[in-house]
């Protein structure tokens, strides 16, 4: 069969990440090179980097499948493609899946939409392709969403091919994260072991959490050709055996390579020797979820850890000259008083680079049901739940106000002579100037809900 798949581009109102990044579509590639050996072609499209409509794609490729991926964001935006894609031929089979569809499926379900893949992505996929290319019924597959039952996630492995990443080339100069240019991504592993109250991660695994094999993940790191490598499991810090197992076999096989992971401050504080084995491999900069600076706000999230342990997480970082990128959460009670507080200690962490997001209690998330009274945003306005909107009223200053203390707080860190300074000492003066200019783009897009109050 002939498979189109498709990458949706964020609508004008998401406040949007991909003015500092834009990354390959991982999962796309996975899809792609698991069912391209049994028979089907597949094409990928990225619509954050095309131009033309839907239907041209669809007229040139002349798929008897779609398949689209996405976040809570793109929900509408997919909708509108499968609606585009039927008005076009009614006989095209639309699939949708991601982690939101998997998490709350419920938000695809449209007469425009054929099947909707609430778990085991790879494989219900397949299952989906083999049915229809053998004209089997599909009313009843494993992992298609039927409002009728729960599907329970089984797998725990994942033993399916590399991406094939090739599908991309095209784009592949495009992608990058920050400074990490040309960037390649990587999934060593699904699922978090940890229970903070505000994250969505443990919900698309039903709380399960496993890991690829080392030597497997080295194999694929032999196939990959950028240096830079963004390795996006929501934790890669949680095993210290893992890591230094995984460094010593970086060495072995003379894999040189710069990576960008996540993890989290109390890992990084009581492990200094892996950070300072990990950097002498590769590793270039942690994505750190600090998330506060008050150990009360911290206990509330569940997030297991104080402000003394993130100044060490951020101290080792800089120590072995890691990049620490934080990210916070902004409270809904806040005052200008809380706002100016966080910055006062980013300045004494001495943090450059930083991502600032309201509290988003996300359906699926523990806090979802403590909030939903409040929300100043249409569950159905998916373009606005991007974790830079409001979506809950703050209960102590307007929403302006809310909107302009985020916008300061964004210009004090990164706006000024030192920051400055800093990045092109260390990036360079165009690699800089490039950053600036898709942050400029993001602060106009907070200015117009600054003037919009809303």
């Amino acid at each position: 069969m002939k498979v189109l798949l498709i990458r949706p581009r964020p609508h004008k109102e998401t406040i949007g990440l991909q003015n500092v990044m834009i990354c390959e579509p991982l999962e796309l590639e996975y899809i792609s090179s698991n069912i391209e050996p049994l028979g089907h072609k597949v094409e990928i499209i990225d619509m954050i980097l095309e131009k033309k409509s839907i239907t041209y794609f669809i007229k040139k490729y002349k798929p008897d499948v779609v398949g689209i991926t996405g976040y809570i964001a793109h929900v509408n935006i997919i909708k509108n493609y499968a609606k585009e894609i039927k008005e076009y031929n009614k006989n095209i089979k639309v699939l949708v899946g991601g982690v939101h569809a998997e998490v709350n499926p419920e938000d695809f379900e449209s007469k425009n939409i054929d099947y909707i893949i609430r778990a085991n992505g790879i494989k219900t996929f397949i299952n989906i392709l083999e049915k229809l290319e053998n004209k089997k019924k599909t009313n009843n597959i494993d992992c298609v969403y039927n409002k009728k039952k729960k599907e329970v996630k089984k797998e725990t492995t994942f033993n399916y091919l590399f991406p094939d990443r090739s599908k991309v080339d095209r784009y592949r100069k495009h992608y990058y994260y920050m400074f990490h240019r040309n960037c390649s991504l990587m999934k060593t592993s699904f699922g978090c072991p940890y229970q903070c109250k505000f994250c969505f991660c443990r919900q698309i695994t039903d709380g399960a959490y496993f890991t690829r094999d080392l030597n497997n993940i080295i194999e694929e790191l032999k196939t990959i050709k950028e240096k830079e490598i963004y390795i996006v499991d929501d934790d890669f810090l949680v095993n210290r055996n893992r890591i230094l197992e995984f460094c010593k076999l970086l060495k072995e096989n003379n894999i040189e390579k710069r990576y960008l992971i996540y993890a989290r401050a109390d890992f990084i504080a009581a492990n200094e020797d892996v950070i300072k084995e990990f950097k002498k491999v590769g590793l270039r900069a942690v994505i750190v979820g600090l998330e506060s600076c008050d150990s009360n706000e911290l206990v509330d999230y569940n997030k297991k850890t104080n402000v003394m342990i993130n100044e060490e997480a951020v101290s080792v970082l800089h120590k072995y000259d890691v990049e620490c990128y934080g990210t916070f959460i902004l409270g809904l009670d806040w005052t200008k008083e809380d706002f100016n507080a966080l910055h006062k200690w980013i300045k004494k962490l001495g943090l450059v680079f930083v991502n600032l997001q309201p509290l988003t209690p996300l359906r699926g998330t523990e806090l979802y049901e403590s909030y939903k009274k409040d929300f100043i945003i249409k569950e159905d306005e998916y373009e606005k739940w991007d974790l830079a909107h409001l979506v809950v009223k703050p209960s102590k200053i307007s929403v302006r106000k809310y909107y302009w203390y985020t916008m300061m707080l964004y210009y004090k860190v990164t706006v000024n002579p030192k920051s400055a300074i800093y990045m092109i000492k260390k990036y360079g003066l165009h690699d800089t100037l490039k950053l600036s200019y898709g942050a400029f783009k993001v602060n106009i897009q907070y200015l117009k809900k600054l003037i919009g109050g809303k």
